[in-house]
């Protein structure tokens, strides 16, 4: 994370030092999410908690693809936009209209966080999976194919840390098959995108 989130002064410096201190800023997690949607992306592209938007920004960039970011956080928005990419505060898929992308993808707040210790703020938003780990998840995959194509597909970052086979679980219910994308493993969790299409 860059910026000490102070906001003192009125230079557009100081402003952006404010955003990135409450905007998730790329890391491993939006790398693998990047390198899966260059290589499996088409169409009409959605990616849902775009933060800084430099998924979404690889993706228009490197594909020529038309790519759209939401983020529930206003300060996400405003940097995607800063970025080129066409973006929307929304809440998961809720504004979009049936069938509306050919490609979804999402690097949800996945760390199980127990709730005595939820601290609240935009960074928690970006990052706290709620108590499984799963609680965005579960209504994201409920409500993906709705917003999707029929032939579409969902590119989704899973962590070890929120049970991969409890997603897996969750994606089957929803009407998905899941296959891995990409995958890497870290000293405490391993990151996989998984492709979902419709079963």
């Amino acid at each position: 994370m860059s910026g000490d989130g102070s906001g003192a002064g009125d230079g557009l410096a100081a402003r952006r030092g404010a955003d990135d201190a409450v905007v998730y800023q790329p890391a491993e997690d939006s790398g693998l999410l990047a390198e899966a949607a260059v290589a499996e992306a088409h169409g009409r592209v959605l990616e849902v908690g775009t933060g800084s938007g430099w998924v979404a920004e690889r993706v228009a960039e490197e594909r020529g693809l038309d790519v759209v970011g939401s983020d529930l956080n206003p300060h996400a928005a405003r940097q995607a936009r800063e970025r080129g990419v066409e973006a929307v505060v929304a809440d998961l898929l809720s504004p979009f209209r049936a069938d509306a992308f050919d490609t979804v993808c999402f690097n949800p707040p996945y760390l199980p966080t127990d709730p005595d210790n939820e601290w609240d703020d935009w960074m928690e938003h970006a990052l706290s999976g709620g108590e499984s780990g799963r609680e965005l998840i579960e209504p994201f995959l409920a409500d993906v194919g709705r917003a999707l194509a029929s032939d579409g597909v969902v590119l989704l970052l899973v962590s070890s840390l929120t049970g991969y086979d409890e997603v897996l679980g969750l994606v089957d219910e929803a009407g998905f098959a899941a296959e891995p994308v990409v995958e890497e493993s870290f000293p405490f969790e391993t990151l996989t995108v998984l492709a979902l299409r419709r079963a």
